[in-house]
């Protein structure tokens, strides 16, 4: 029961992240500033709907719940709301259950004494202490890579305010939880070198320069080998899907497909699966 109500709140929690990334996907599309804060007299620093402009009252902006009371649309211009905010929302809930579930490895007994301890005690130990760091710093990868996905998907873009920060801030968390120093420099100079190598020989023309960062903050995030395997299952998925696409009709031998949407799909997998996958794939050898 102790672990089905902790999950219950991660998803919760999930989901409510999800809602904010919506929001800060619409934001940086629109330039409106990321303010947190409400300020007085200026609605456009609350949620509003993108359709009629008007301000979303707070129980029309509850996650997921408001989504289905209102049957997918705006209670104040009757316009349907776009699928892409549940549907971020429940998959950002999943992912963070995920990774709950990874750092702590589904064992109730050792989940109810950790938050035993977390709560009856003054202290925290060291080891309890960098499973949190650890889970934080996955969810926030998941995080900036849903952004990713979503913005390159919808505006074939990624953005640098984006990818930048993130990359000096799992760096930085990577370090505290005891990384290699050389092994992560390695890693994301493999990574952003992938990309670079590439944009330098098509000129610019088969990848841009959004690609280059976010191939760095990969291999800054995931560490080698971790980061050649993200983007191997990329090309990978980025292969099927592209087929899949010409030979529907949607698209052409050499359209332009949003890379990065592949790139943070295979980030999170091999966050994930990594070590399965990795120990399958040497022991055919």
């Amino acid at each position: 029961m102790t672990l089905l109500l902790i999950l219950i709140f991660v998803f919760i929690f999930g989901l409510t992240i999800g809602s904010f990334l919506n929001c800060l996907i619409w934001r940086l599309h629109e330039k409106i500033p990321l303010t947190i804060f409400v300020r007085r007299g200026n609605k456009r620093n609350r949620s509003y709907c993108p359709k009629c402009g008007r301000q979303i009252n707070w129980y029309d902006n509850i996650p997921l719940v408001s989504f289905i009371m209102l049957k997918g649309k705006c209670r104040q211009c009757g316009q349907s709301i776009a699928w892409q905010y549940p549907v971020v929302e429940i998959i950002t809930g999943i992912l963070f259950v995920m990774a709950f579930l990874y750092n702590f490895e589904f064992r109730i007994l050792n989940l109810e004494s950790m938050f035993n301890y977390l709560i009856f005690n003054n202290s925290i130990k060291i080891q309890n202490l960098k499973f949190i760091i650890q889970l934080l710093r996955d969810w926030f990868l998941i995080s900036v890579m849903i952004v990713i996905f979503i913005y390159d998907l919808r505006w074939s873009e990624i953005l640098d305010i984006v990818t930048l920060p993130a990359c000096l801030a799992v760096f930085i968390i990577n370090l505290v939880l005891g990384f290699n120093l050389l092994n992560l420099l390695i890693s994301g100079i493999i990574g952003g070198s992938f990309f670079l190598i590439q944009f330098l020989i098509s000129n610019g023309r088969w990848i841009g320069g959004g690609d280059i960062r976010l191939g760095l903050l990969m291999g800054l995030a995931l560490g080698w080998p971790a980061v050649l395997l993200a983007i191997i299952i990329s090309y990978f998925i980025g292969s099927i899907v592209g087929v899949g696409l010409i030979l529907a009709g949607k698209k052409k031998w050499g359209s332009e497909v949003p890379l990065g949407v592949f790139l943070a799909t295979g980030t999170i997998i091999s966050l994930f699966w990594q070590a399965p996958i990795l120990d399958w794939y040497l022991g055919m050898f």
